[in-house]
């Protein structure tokens, strides 16, 4: 999942070598990437509580999806063409569907209540 690869939590290792290869390109591009925003930084504050001598930037890492995840959930499900599948009809509760929207009709947030369960057990 989206969440779990840019908090560099993601499971899947990869069935062969080029999966393994692929991922380990992901996780070197969203190092340089959080070290850039590192590097942009300007409170010293904030600088020092996400200094990372790995250079992996976890913490960081974290609290940008956190901050970020709802625009990240609206850019991949509200630009999607209305006859996409991606929701279940258990989505929206009582075994409503979306009906062509990018969440439910009657709720003004985005569901991304499984960010935080860890990814074997979904």
């Amino acid at each position: 999942d989206i969440g779990d690869i840019i908090r560099g939590k993601d499971l899947f290792i990869g069935y062969s070598q080029k999966y393994k290869d692929e991922k380990s390109k992901l996780e070197e591009n969203l190092k340089k990437i959080f070290g850039k925003i590192h590097g942009g930084l300007t409170d010293s504050g904030a600088k020092n509580h996400y200094n990372d001598t790995s250079k992996n930037y976890y913490k960081l890492r974290e609290d940008w999806w956190d901050l970020n995840r709802h625009d990240v959930w609206n850019a991949i499900t509200c630009g999607a063409p209305k006859e996409a599948k991606y929701f279940r009809k258990t989505a929206c509760g009582q075994g409503n569907e979306t009906h062509g929207y990018c969440r439910c009709v009657n709720r003004v947030d985005v569901p991304t209540y499984f960010d935080y369960v860890p990814q074997f057990l979904r």
